[in-house]
């Protein structure tokens, strides 16, 4: 084992192990979706004003088109969810015009309960 590789965390070995057994477009897939990850923290805002996709949108576009447009909320709870729906369509194949419909209603689903949350803390203050 070369000396960078053991001084990595279980976490960091276990990642590149995966990201190893992965195609290349797969890999390129997951690097797209780990950047999307990583973005900017939400920004406070409104409403959102969600554009629809184009035609040939990919999974990962629709992903960053709806964080952009529900720029209010925290991507940290909607990892899980998105993560989940991302591996469906790029590990198991399932269709990405179902998976950006389920993306879709998941943002919606998220920014419903942002709404009701936020309403709760303004009436409190």
């Amino acid at each position: 084992m070369k000396p960078d590789t053991a001084r990595r965390k279980p976490s960091d070995r276990k990642l590149l192990d995966l990201f190893g057994k992965l195609a290349p477009d797969q890999q390129d897939r997951l690097i797209e979706f780990a950047e999307l990850l990583a973005g900017d923290a939400p920004s406070a805002g409104g409403d959102p004003r969600v554009l629809p996709g184009p035609a040939g949108e990919t999974v990962t576009m629709a992903i960053r088109r709806l964080a952009r447009s529900y720029s209010m909320l925290d991507r940290r709870k909607l990892m899980g969810e998105a993560s989940r729906l991302m591996g469906q369509h790029a590990l198991e194949g399932r269709a990405a015009h179902e998976v950006i419909a389920e993306l879709e209603a998941v943002f919606a689903q998220h920014f419903q309960r942002h709404k009701v949350q936020d309403t709760r803390h303004k009436g409190r203050q």
